[in-house]
Protein backbone atom coordinates (compact mmCIF):
# COMPACT_ATOMS: atom_id res chain seq x y z
CA UNK A 1 0.00 0.00 0.00
CA UNK A 2 2.83 2.40 0.84
CA UNK A 3 4.39 1.70 -2.56
CA UNK A 4 1.11 2.55 -4.31
CA UNK A 5 0.83 5.84 -2.39
CA UNK A 6 4.43 6.73 -3.31
CA UNK A 7 3.79 6.00 -7.00
CA UNK A 8 0.62 8.11 -7.01
CA UNK A 9 2.47 10.94 -5.27
CA UNK A 10 5.29 10.85 -7.84
CA UNK A 11 2.79 10.82 -10.74
CA UNK A 12 0.87 13.75 -9.24
CA UNK A 13 4.03 15.82 -8.71
CA UNK A 14 5.33 15.03 -12.23
CA UNK A 15 1.93 15.93 -13.71
CA UNK A 16 1.93 19.30 -11.97
CA UNK A 17 5.32 20.13 -13.51
CA UNK A 18 4.02 19.33 -16.99
CA UNK A 19 0.92 21.50 -16.48
CA UNK A 20 3.00 24.42 -15.18
CA UNK A 21 5.19 24.76 -18.29
CA UNK A 22 5.93 28.40 -19.13
CA UNK A 23 4.69 29.79 -22.43
CA UNK A 24 6.76 29.10 -25.50
CA UNK A 25 9.83 31.36 -25.46
CA UNK A 26 10.03 33.94 -28.24
CA UNK A 27 13.19 32.23 -29.55
CA UNK A 28 11.03 29.28 -30.65
CA UNK A 29 8.25 31.33 -32.30
CA UNK A 30 8.58 32.05 -35.99
CA UNK A 31 7.00 35.49 -36.07
CA UNK A 32 5.91 38.28 -33.76
CA UNK A 33 3.35 40.10 -35.88
CA UNK A 34 1.83 40.24 -39.35
CA UNK A 35 -0.19 43.20 -40.61
CA UNK A 36 -1.57 44.71 -43.80
CA UNK A 37 -1.19 48.41 -44.58
CA UNK A 38 -2.02 51.06 -47.14
CA UNK A 39 0.81 52.75 -48.99
CA UNK A 40 2.12 55.79 -47.10
CA UNK A 41 2.63 57.77 -50.32
CA UNK A 42 6.36 57.06 -50.54
CA UNK A 43 6.06 53.40 -51.54
CA UNK A 44 6.34 52.13 -47.96
CA UNK A 45 3.71 50.63 -45.65
CA UNK A 46 1.73 53.04 -43.51
CA UNK A 47 -0.42 52.21 -40.48
CA UNK A 48 -2.01 48.79 -40.13
CA UNK A 49 -5.37 48.43 -41.91
CA UNK A 50 -7.95 45.78 -42.76
CA UNK A 51 -10.14 47.91 -45.04
CA UNK A 52 -9.00 49.28 -48.38
CA UNK A 53 -10.41 51.15 -51.37
CA UNK A 54 -10.18 49.93 -55.00
CA UNK A 55 -7.51 52.57 -55.68
CA UNK A 56 -5.29 51.48 -52.73
CA UNK A 57 -2.48 50.10 -54.84
CA UNK A 58 -0.39 48.45 -53.65
CA UNK A 59 -1.54 46.81 -50.44
CA UNK A 60 1.45 46.14 -48.19
CA UNK A 61 1.98 43.13 -45.94
CA UNK A 62 4.59 43.32 -43.18
CA UNK A 63 5.87 40.18 -41.44
CA UNK A 64 7.90 40.80 -38.30
CA UNK A 65 9.94 37.70 -37.50
CA UNK A 66 10.96 36.49 -34.04
CA UNK A 67 14.20 34.86 -34.97
CA UNK A 68 17.08 36.27 -36.90
CA UNK A 69 17.89 33.05 -38.75
CA UNK A 70 17.19 32.51 -42.44
CA UNK A 71 13.60 31.50 -43.30
CA UNK A 72 11.44 31.53 -46.42
CA UNK A 73 8.32 33.66 -46.05
CA UNK A 74 5.51 33.33 -48.59
CA UNK A 75 2.43 35.52 -49.05
CA UNK A 76 -0.67 34.62 -51.05
CA UNK A 77 -3.41 37.24 -51.50
CA UNK A 78 -6.54 35.13 -52.02
CA UNK A 79 -10.11 35.94 -53.09
CA UNK A 80 -12.68 35.04 -50.43
CA UNK A 81 -15.87 36.66 -51.78
CA UNK A 82 -15.63 38.92 -54.83
CA UNK A 83 -18.45 39.25 -57.35
CA UNK A 84 -17.49 37.53 -60.59
CA UNK A 85 -14.30 35.91 -59.27
CA UNK A 86 -14.03 32.28 -58.16
CA UNK A 87 -13.33 31.93 -54.40
CA UNK A 88 -9.79 30.80 -53.51
CA UNK A 89 -8.32 32.45 -56.61
CA UNK A 90 -4.81 33.72 -55.88
CA UNK A 91 -4.45 37.38 -56.83
CA UNK A 92 -0.78 37.59 -55.83
CA UNK A 93 1.69 34.94 -54.73
CA UNK A 94 5.25 35.82 -53.76
CA UNK A 95 7.98 34.59 -51.45
CA UNK A 96 11.24 35.79 -50.00
CA UNK A 97 14.10 34.05 -48.18
CA UNK A 98 15.59 36.19 -45.43
CA UNK A 99 19.23 36.56 -44.66
CA UNK A 100 20.66 36.04 -41.19
CA UNK A 101 19.78 38.86 -38.77
CA UNK A 102 16.92 40.07 -40.99
CA UNK A 103 13.74 40.24 -38.89
CA UNK A 104 11.22 41.91 -41.23
CA UNK A 105 9.80 41.02 -44.62
CA UNK A 106 7.87 43.58 -46.67
CA UNK A 107 5.53 42.36 -49.40
CA UNK A 108 3.17 44.34 -51.55
CA UNK A 109 0.39 43.15 -53.79
CA UNK A 110 -1.43 44.64 -56.70
CA UNK A 111 -3.94 43.18 -59.10
CA UNK A 112 -3.97 43.77 -62.84
CA UNK A 113 -5.80 47.10 -62.87
CA UNK A 114 -7.65 48.04 -59.68
CA UNK A 115 -8.97 46.04 -56.74
CA UNK A 116 -12.54 44.81 -57.08
CA UNK A 117 -14.75 45.36 -54.03
CA UNK A 118 -15.11 42.26 -51.88
CA UNK A 119 -13.35 40.21 -49.22
CA UNK A 120 -9.85 38.81 -49.51
CA UNK A 121 -7.23 37.33 -47.21
CA UNK A 122 -3.47 37.20 -46.95
CA UNK A 123 -2.16 33.69 -46.25
CA UNK A 124 1.32 33.76 -44.69
CA UNK A 125 3.64 30.75 -44.75
CA UNK A 126 7.01 30.43 -43.06
CA UNK A 127 9.23 27.63 -44.30
CA UNK A 128 6.20 26.04 -45.97
CA UNK A 129 3.97 26.10 -42.86
CA UNK A 130 0.80 28.20 -42.82
CA UNK A 131 1.18 30.53 -39.82
CA UNK A 132 -1.89 32.70 -40.31
CA UNK A 133 -4.72 33.97 -42.46
CA UNK A 134 -5.35 37.70 -42.37
CA UNK A 135 -8.68 38.85 -43.83
CA UNK A 136 -9.20 42.24 -45.44
CA UNK A 137 -11.93 43.97 -47.42
CA UNK A 138 -11.96 46.27 -50.39
CA UNK A 139 -14.94 48.62 -50.18
CA UNK A 140 -16.37 51.10 -52.61
CA UNK A 141 -16.57 51.28 -56.35
CA UNK A 142 -14.92 53.26 -59.03
CA UNK A 143 -17.45 55.30 -60.93
CA UNK A 144 -17.32 55.56 -64.70
CA UNK A 145 -15.01 58.16 -66.15
CA UNK A 146 -16.83 61.46 -66.49
CA UNK A 147 -16.67 62.99 -69.97
CA UNK A 148 -15.68 66.59 -70.37
CA UNK A 149 -18.54 69.11 -70.30
CA UNK A 150 -17.73 70.19 -73.86
CA UNK A 151 -17.32 66.70 -75.22
CA UNK A 152 -19.51 66.14 -78.26
CA UNK A 153 -18.91 62.95 -80.16
CA UNK A 154 -18.53 63.71 -83.86
CA UNK A 155 -19.89 61.47 -86.52
CA UNK A 156 -17.79 61.24 -89.63
CA UNK A 157 -19.58 62.73 -92.63
CA UNK A 158 -20.24 60.41 -95.48
CA UNK A 159 -19.98 61.96 -98.91
CA UNK A 160 -23.31 61.87 -100.67
CA UNK A 161 -23.06 60.57 -104.17
CA UNK A 162 -26.09 60.59 -106.37
CA UNK A 163 -26.85 57.19 -107.70
CA UNK A 164 -27.91 56.84 -111.21
CA UNK A 165 -30.20 54.13 -112.15
CA UNK A 166 -30.48 53.01 -115.66
CA UNK A 167 -32.93 50.49 -116.79
CA UNK A 168 -32.39 48.41 -119.81
CA UNK A 169 -35.28 47.64 -122.03
CA UNK A 170 -35.23 44.41 -123.70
Amino acid sequence: MQTLVKILFIVAVAGSFVMAQPPEPSENRLFERVYLAKDDGTGKPGAAATEFAPADIPIHCVVELSNAHSVTVKMDLVVVNVNGVRPETKVVSTSYTTKDLQNQVFFHGRPHGRWIAGTYRADIYIDGNLVGRYPFTVKGTLGPAKPSMNFQPKQPKQPVKPRSATAKRT
